[in-house]
C-alpha cells in the first residue's frame, strides 16, 4: 500500500503530488532584495529533489520589513523578473512554488546570521523598526521600535496588498502569510508584545484585528481558486503570552475568512522563551488546530525522518509535513523518503540512472 507521505493532496485548484513541503528558510543572500543564481539553485534543487511545494523564504513586502539587508523582497515591480524564472523551473519540475509574504517588525534591522545577527544601528545601515508596541526584544537595543500608528497600519497593509500582485505576476501558486517567529503580526497577537489601548490590542479581538486586515488585502489580489496559507506560532512559550487555545480560536476565524491551512510553528517572540525542544516538538500543536478549528495544517520543527513524517500523517495530526532543515542537509530528502517507503515516484530524467 502506498504511503500516505506520498499520496497527493488537493488544495482548491492545486494538487500537490505528495505531503513534503519546503519550508521557508531565509537565505540571507539577497541585494536590494533581489533574487538571484542562489536562490534559483537553492529552490530549484528542492523541486527536482521530488518535494510537492516549495515555499520561499519569507520575503519582505518593503524595504523595513527585512529581518536583514541581505532578505529577499517583494516590495518593486523589478524583483519580478528573477522570481519568475526560479518559478517557471520549480514548474517544470513537477513541483508547486510558494511564497511567504513578511514583515519582520520590531525584529527587523539586524545583521545576517555569519555577521552576528546584530541589531544595526542608523550608521551601520540599519533603519527604524516598527511594531505593535515600542517594546524591543533585547534591553541593549541601540533604539526602540515604533509603535504603529494608524497610518503606518494602512501601509502595511498597503504593502501587503501590492506585494500579493506582485507574487501573482510572478507565478506563484500558493502565497503563505508569516504570522509567526516573533514577527510583525505575531507582535500584534501577542500580549507580550502589544500594550496598545486602541482598537488593535488589549482583547483577543483587537489583537487579531491587524492579522485579518492583512489577510482581507492579501485575498483581494490573491487568486479565489489559489490556495492560502498563514503561518502562526501556536505559543509563546512564555508566561503570559500567546497561547495554543487562542492559536486554535484565531485558526477557526480564518477558516471561516477563507484560509486554506495553518502553518504551525511556535516561539520567536520574546528572547525569555523556554522551548521544550525534541523531536517533533511542534507536532502536537498542529493537531490541536486542526482538530479544534477544523482546517489543514502544516506540521513542522526536528522533523527528520521518512517514517516519523509518515506516523504524523497516519495519526491525523496534520495534512503536510514542513521540512527545514533537513532538506537544507539533503535537498533530496523527497527520493531518499520515498525509497525507505516503498513508495515508486518519479525522479527527475537526468537522474534515473541512480534510482536503483
Amino acid at each position: 500500500m502506498a504511503s500516505l507521505l506520498f499520496s497527493p493532496l488537493t488544495i482548491k485548484e492545486i494538487t500537490l503530488k505528495n505531503r513534503i513541503v519546503i519550508s521557508p528558510m531565509c537565505q540571507y543572500s539577497s541585494v536590494d532584495g533581489f533574487a538571484n543564481d542562489w536562490h534559483l539553485v537553492h529552490l530549484g534543487s528542492r523541486a527536482s529533489g521530488g518535494a510537492a511545494l516549495i515555499i520561499q523564504e519569507a520575503t519582505a513586502v518593503s524595504p523595513e520589513a527585512r529581518i536583514s539587508p541581505s532578505d529577499l523582497g517583494i516590495w518593486k515591480d523589478d524583483h519580478i523578473q528573477k522570481l519568475k524564472q526560479i518559478n517557471e523551473f520549480i514548474v517544470s519540475q513537477n513541483a508547486v512554488p510558494g511564497i511567504q509574504l513578511a514583515h519582520a517588525g520590531r525584529k527587523a534591522s539586524v545583521s545576517a546570521p555569519w555577521e552576528g545577527n546584530k541589531k544595526l544601528d542608523f550608521a551601520q545601515g540599519g533603519w527604524q523598526t516598527v511594531s505593535a508596541s515600542a517594546i524591543p526584544y533585547h534591553d541593549d537595543e541601540p533604539f526602540l521600535p515604533e509603535a504603529l500608528d494608524r497610518n503606518g497600519i494602512r501601509k502595511v497593509v498597503s504593502d501587503f496588498k501590492a506585494a500579493t500582485r506582485r507574487a501573482v505576476e510572478a507565478g506563484y501558486k500558493v502565497v503563505e502569510i508569516h504570522g509567526a517567529h516573533g514577527y510583525l503580526l505575531h507582535q500584534f497577537l501577542s500580549p507580550l508584545t502589544n500594550v496598545r489601548n486602541d482598537e488593535y490590542g488589549g482583547s483577543f479581538e483587537n489583537r487579531i484585528r491587524f492579522t485579518l486586515e492583512i489577510v482581507e488585502a492579501v485575498q483581494s489580489e490573491w487568486p479565489s481558486d489559489l490556495p492560502l496559507f498563514v503561518r502562526i506560532s501556536a505559543t509563546d512559550w512564555a508566561e503570559g503570552g500567546w497561547n495554543p487555545e487562542e492559536s486554535a480560536k484565531l485558526s477557526k476565524i480564518l477558516k471561516d475568512k477563507g484560509v486554506d491551512l495553518i502553518d504551525v510553528s511556535s516561539g520567536g517572540l520574546v528572547s525569555q522563551q523556554k522551548i521544550q525542544i525534541g523531536p517533533g516538538y511542534q507536532v502536537s500543536f498542529a493537531e490541536k488546530i486542526k482538530k479544534e478549528a477544523d482546517i489543514l495544517t502544516g506540521a513542522v520543527g526536528l522533523i527528520t525522518e521518512s517514517q516519523q513524517a509518515e506516523d504524523i500523517l497516519k495519526n491525523g495530526q496534520a495534512d503536510l509535513i514542513l521540512f527545514a532543515r533537513e532538506s537544507l542537509r539533503n535537498p533530496n530528502l523527497a527520493l531518499d523518503f520515498a525509497k525507505e517507503l516503498h513508495d515508486d515516484i518519479q525522479w527527475p530524467k537526468q537522474y534515473e540512472r541512480a534510482k536503483i
